[in-house]
């Protein structure tokens, strides 16, 4: 088998993260007629180049085989909500915009964003290649065109006299295979004087929180502040500024602008957190040692307390159907022998079933219907919003449960 080479610097790949076996696509949800055909499961090894420290998944799938018909919609979140609000009003201020201002969002989903920009009065733009999604959005009042972003579709905008004041993205830059190709669209795109901003979790986070399950096919790199540092300079973009965030685990917040540009001054916390990073070691292959063996470690408790709580005769459940939950019950081998069935706000997935474990997806409703003695947390990072909407289950006796970064009942 040939060594795959880093897809920002292209020297081999050779160190490896974490190998946590054959998986499906996590937003491949199922619905009931596919249960009778095969699924397509690909390789999921994480692998980190030790010239440019990315940390990066060999593409397995094409863009369009994974997000065209996407099940993620961002607004049925409410925590996820106050976090969009939040940055318009922040970014508002800072960046001074106004009637005259362009935003435009890259992977910009149901709108659940722009239109707080909308509704300032600032002219928007999204950008998002799920054809099922952007209707939400459209009808949000977020004028929104369905392509994959890049330097072509930079290059035809900023033709047009469409350059952004503001350029975001949140949650997109580790979705990208071609990572070079999308970073040069964002220096396209960017107006002479404008400001962008990035979202994506710290591969820090990750490493540190045993947050394997943050690892499928969709999220293509895992970024340091200073391998994200080194992409960016490459296409002319100088990071000026960086907020460690709580979302996903633990994120990162990138602000950056032209090199050539001089109205921004680099913040000190730019140069800081990249210290600190150096610090921890993540230049050096020992850092990343170790990480593999506490994944299987997890995998080895949350079996056993599943095994152990069914043999007592107690039943389990699943709360959430986001894309880390398919990787954790996929790399732990857990089907409706050890977890019932699980529910989700999303009507998107409820009738659908989880990819390649097959367990069915129901409605919150279901849960107060059967009265499991646990309700299993898949999207960890939201465990209070959750435990919060669903502390009802205390009144039979009820308790949660996470798996990350290890097993944990409350």
């Amino acid at each position: 088998m040939s060594t795959p080479g880093c897809r920002f610097c292209g020297a081999p790949l050779e160190l490896v993260l974490a190998d946590l076996g054959s998986s499906p696509l996590a937003n491949s949800y199922l619905p009931p007629a596919a249960l009778a055909g095969a699924e397509r499961f690909f390789p999921l090894r994480t692998l980190v180049c030790t010239r440019c420290w990315l940390a990066q998944l060999p593409a397995a799938a094409t863009p369009e085989e994974i997000f065209s018909d996407y099940a993620y919609f961002s607004s049925f979140s409410e925590s996820w909500l106050a976090h969009a609000r939040d940055y318009v009003a922040m970014a508002s201020e800072r960046f001074a915009l106004g009637g005259e201002s362009l935003v435009v969002e890259v992977a910009s989903n149901d709108g659940y964003l722009l239109r707080w920009f909308a509704a300032r009065g600032v002219p928007v733009l999204g950008i998002e290649p799920a054809a099922n999604i952007a209707p939400a959005a459209e009808a949000a009042g977020v004028p929104t065109l369905v392509r994959f972003f890049g330097s072509a579709l930079a290059r035809e905008l900023a033709g047009a006299g469409k350059r952004a004041d503001l350029l975001l993205g949140n949650n997109v830059l580790a979705h990208v295979p071609d990572l070079v190709d999308f970073v040069a669209g964002l220096k396209l795109l960017l107006a002479p004087d404008g400001a962008l901003t990035m979202e994506f979790p710290h591969l820090v986070r990750l490493v540190e929180g045993n947050q394997f399950d943050t690892i499928y096919h969709e999220h293509f790199s895992y970024f340091s502040l200073v391998a994200v540092e080194r992409v960016f300079a490459a296409a002319g973009l100088t990071l000026f500024d960086v907020e460690e965030l709580p979302t996903h685990g633990g994120s990162l917040r990138i602000f950056a602008r032209h090199t050539e540009s001089d109205r921004f001054p680099v913040s000190p916390r730019v140069g800081e957190l990249a210290a600190r990073e150096r610090a921890l070691g993540v230049e050096s292959a020992a850092w990343y040692e170790g990480f593999a063996e506490r994944v299987r470690e997890t995998k080895r408790g949350l079996l056993d307390f599943l095994i152990r709580e069914r043999r007592a005769g107690r039943t389990v459940a699943g709360y959430g159907a986001p894309a880390k939950g398919n990787t954790l019950l996929n790399y732990c081998g857990i089907r409706t022998d050890l977890l019932d069935y699980t529910v989700d706000r999303s009507p998107h997935k409820q009738g659908h079933f989880l990819p390649g474990t097959r367990i069915p997806i129901h409605a919150p409703e279901r849960i107060f219907e059967t009265k499991p003695d646990y309700l299993l947390i898949l999207p960890w990072n939201l465990r209070r919003e959750i435990a919060t909407q669903m502390a009802g289950i205390r009144e039979w006796g009820g308790r949660f449960v996470v798996a990350i970064p290890e097993v944990e009942v409350f």
